[in-house]
This record gives structure tokens, C-alpha cells and sequence, in this order.
């Protein structure tokens, strides 16, 4: 029997409810979903009750049409400490900064009987995260990555429910698994070759983990002044992630930002031992492809042997092509779907009463500084990334002074994840940095 029979997914948000309804439909699985108990949450626990356990899932586009359906959760935990029962499979729905908070909220027992354990949308160095954490408490469970998430699914009406709407399919994924052969990574092979998409099983985890497209946008995207000022509530106006200035934080500075950092990260790739990547080929073949009349095959193709300037050209054009769905069906006014418009969230009061800090950039903080962390052990300069990393940290400390009569997350802190980071480079990283 396989260990995807029974799955419990970790995380009540539009991707946990996509996954559960994807087991559901093509693998015939027994799953529960549990999530913490928090404001955001609070709706689709109370959507749960309302609509006995059933989920929805809608698409933007009919070619993702295997991606739709409905169907009823088997078991719906409420807060990650009243799961109880047997589980073979946990799958990881989300942010990566909170794996081992989520892992320790269980409990132990039903841990340690845990055969697998799935990362939908890992950061680099998770696998070996995870698998030390698990070692720690007498487990040895075998550890998946995914590069990333199938796509962008969202709430339905913008607000937690129990229902989702899938708005775009990456056409290729990456994944790689602890345990070689691996008969669960093969099942989850099939599953996507259903959806569509091509799942290509790399040799090491951690280089499915470097096939995350968030590990190289989202920095520059939200750690620069303009996002900041939104997210930190600086400035009041809408402004949205992936938009061209004004709308958005989108310059020539941050494309120029944007591809030195891609640098610094293939630089410690290839101290790994690890096969870098071309960006603009990773960004249109395998996540949100432009039209050829936008981006020529050549252009993309020789992307990493052309020089600078035209690089920046190039990535920045890829930005231009995609603020509209350029593959939707535009409406009777000829207007696409505003594929572009998602917003930047500002600060706000969780279910404690603390101000907190909106998963992005909170979680690419998180990715970043372990990032950071691994470069410095493998001695690989980042001026660019610890750039990032220096205007973030200002933005936290400037607000957490301008809020200091009220209480605070530890979210404005500035963190160094020195445990995460612990368990990362004392296991599998730092012997490929050696043996490279």
C-alpha cells in the first residue's frame, strides 16, 4: 500500500485545499487538512461546518480544467494540536519559516509514525531541515521536495472560504526525494503528468529546492524601499507586486537588482556542485510563458551569454508581457485578466493582538537569510542579497520604534534563524559545499 493513502495536509489555505482536492480526485486518498487557529482562518473553519466538509475549486483559464472539482474532506482539524489518528504522509501547505513550529504543534507519537513527509513549496536547504528535525526525535521518514507550487491559486472572493480559484499552471516542476528509489515520488509523478504538467525527478532535494522562481523574484520584488513603504503602511495607496512604477515596485533598478542576485545565488550553486539555471528560460518555459512576440526563442535560449544591459532588457520586457494574462480570453472590451494585480499587504493585528508582518516578505526574509547563511559558509560574496536583507531590517526596526507603545510580533525582530540554520548546514549542505 502506498504511503499516500492517508494524507494529512498541513495548512487551510488555497493551496492546502487545491492539494486535498487533487488527492481526492486522482489518487483516491483519505485526507484531512488541519490549519492554526487564527483570524484568517477562522472563515474557512466556519465554512467547513457550514458546507459539511466539502471544498470548490475553480480556474481562470479552460486548458486547467483538470485542476477544477469539488469534494468533501475526510477529517478537518481545528489548530495543528488536535490532530489525532494515524497518518502515512504529511504534506507541508505552508510558509517554509513555520515547517518546525507546524512539525512541533503534533503530537510526537503520530510524528514518529509518519513515513513521508512532502514539500509542496520548499526553500533551499529545507529537505535537510526537516530530515535533521526528524532525526532529532527518532524518526527517519522519507523527506520530498517540490521546487514550488503547481501554480497561483487564490481565494474565490478574495477572502478565506472553502473555496479556491486556480488562476495559472507552471508548465514543469522540479522535485526530488531523501530516499532513492522512491515508489511515492513516482505515484506523484503520474498525478501531475495528469494535470499536465512535467515533473522531472532531479537527483538531490536541494536541487529541486533551487528551482523555486520565489527564491529569485520575491527579494528584489519586496525588499526595496517603494514595497516596503506599502507593506509598513508608510504610504496608504494600493500598490501591487508585480507592477511597473507607478503601480508597482517594477524599475530598471530592481531588474538591475534582480539579475545580480540571480548571480550571487548560481555562484553558490556552482560551489554545490549544483547545475545553475537560466532565469528568463526558468521564468517563460517553466512558469508563466509570454507570447513569442513578446520574447523571441533566441533571446530566451542565449539569455545567460548575452552581456548586462541587455539581460536587464530582457527580464524587464518579461515584467511588461505578463501584467495582463496574455494567454486569457479577453472580455467584450478586448481587456485580458489582470494577471498583475496582486496587491502588496500591509501590516496588521493577528488573532493576538499583535501587529505582524504578511507571509511576503515575512517569508522571504526567512528564505533570504538562510540563503545568506549557506553562502557565507560556502565564503560566496552577496552585496546584492545583503543589501536586501540591510533595507528590510531597517524597515522592521523603523516601524517596531514607531509602534513601540503596541505590541509586536516577533516578526519585527531582527532574526538570524541560527537553529534552522544549524540543522541545515550541519547535514547535507555543508558536505556538498566540501566536497565541491
Amino acid at each position: 500500500m502506498s504511503d499516500l493513502s492517508r494524507v494529512l495536509v498541513l495548512g487551510t489555505g488555497p493551496v492546502g485545499i487545491q492539494m486535498v482536492l487533487l488527492l481526492k480526485k486522482y489518487l483516491k486518498s483519505y485526507v484531512g487538512i488541519a490549519g492554526r487557529e487564527s483570524i484568517r482562518s477562522a472563515p474557512f473553519f466556519a465554512a467547513m461546518r457550514e458546507n459539511d466538509q466539502e471544498i470548490r475549486v475553480e480556474i481562470q483559464n479552460e486548458k486547467h480544467g483538470r485542476l477544477e472539482g469539488r469534494c468533501k474532506i475526510d477529517q478537518v482539524f481545528h489548530g495543528y494540536a488536535a490532530v489525532n489518528g494515524e497518518w502515512d504522509t504529511l504534506m507541508m501547505a505552508v510558509t517554509t519559516d513555520s515547517y518546525i513550529e507546524v512539525l512541533s504543534q503534533l503530537n510526537g507519537q503520530l510524528l514518529r509514525q509518519v513515513k513521508c513527509i512532502v514539500l509542496i513549496s520548499p526553500t533551499f536547504g529545507s529537505n535537510s531541515l526537516l530530515k535533521q528535525y526528524m532525526k532529532e526525535i527518532g524518526s527517519f521518514p522519507e523527506v520530498i521536495s517540490f521546487s514550488t507550487y503547481l501554480g497561483d491559486t487564490r481565494w474565490l472572493d478574495g477572502a478565506p472560504s472553502n473555496q479556491a480559484k486556480t488562476t495559472g499552471v507552471k508548465k514543469r516542476l522540479y522535485a526530488g526525494s531523501s530516499h532513492r528509489p522512491s515508489g511515492n515520488l513516482d505515484k506523484l509523478c503520474d498525478l501531475y503528468s495528469q494535470l499536465g504538467i512535467a515533473l522531472e525527478i532531479v537527483p538531490a532535494p536541494i536541487e529541486a529546492e533551487s528551482r523555486n522562481i520565489s527564491l529569485y523574484v520575491h527579494p528584489p520584488l519586496f525588499m526595496n524601499e517603494f514595497s516596503l513603504s506599502v507593506v509598513f503602511k508608510e504610504v496608504e495607496s494600493k500598490k501591487y507586486v508585480y507592477k511597473l512604477f507607478p503601480e508597482g515596485p517594477i524599475t530598471p533598478q530592481l531588474i538591475r537588482d534582480m539579475r545580480a542576485y540571480w548571480q550571487e545565488i548560481s555562484s553558490l550553486l556552482e560551489k554545490m556542485g549544483l547545475k545553475g539555471l537560466n532565469l528568463l528560460k526558468f521564468m517563460t518555459d517553466d512558469n508563466y510563458p509570454v507570447r513569442p512576440e513578446s520574447l523571441s526563442r533566441r533571446d530566451i535560449d542565449n539569455f545567460t551569454r548575452l552581456d548586462a544591459i541587455h539581460q536587464e532588457y530582457l527580464l524587464y520586457v518579461r515584467y511588461a508581457s505578463l501584467l495582463i494574462d496574455p494567454y486569457s480570453q479577453p472580455d467584450r472590451e478586448g481587456r485580458y485578466f489582470d494577471f498583475s494585480a496582486v496587491p502588496l499587504r500591509p501590516i496588521f493585528v493577528n488573532k493576538d493582538g499583535y501587529w505582524d508582518i504578511p507571509r511576503m516578505p515575512k517569508e522571504d526574509y526567512y528564505r533570504i537569510k538562510i540563503i545568506q547563511g549557506i553562502a557565507r559558509t560556502a565564503a560566496i560574496r552577496t552585496p546584492t542579497m545583503d543589501r536586501f536583507i540591510e533595507t528590510y531590517e531597517s524597515k522592521i526596526e523603523e516601524t517596531a520604534q514607531r509602534l513601540k507603545d503596541e505590541p509586536l510580533s516577533e516578526a519585527f525582530l531582527v532574526q538570524s534563524f541560527e537553529e534552522d540554520l544549524r540543522r541545515i548546514v550541519g547535514e547535507s549542505v555543508s558536505r556538498e559545499i566540501r566536497r565541491h
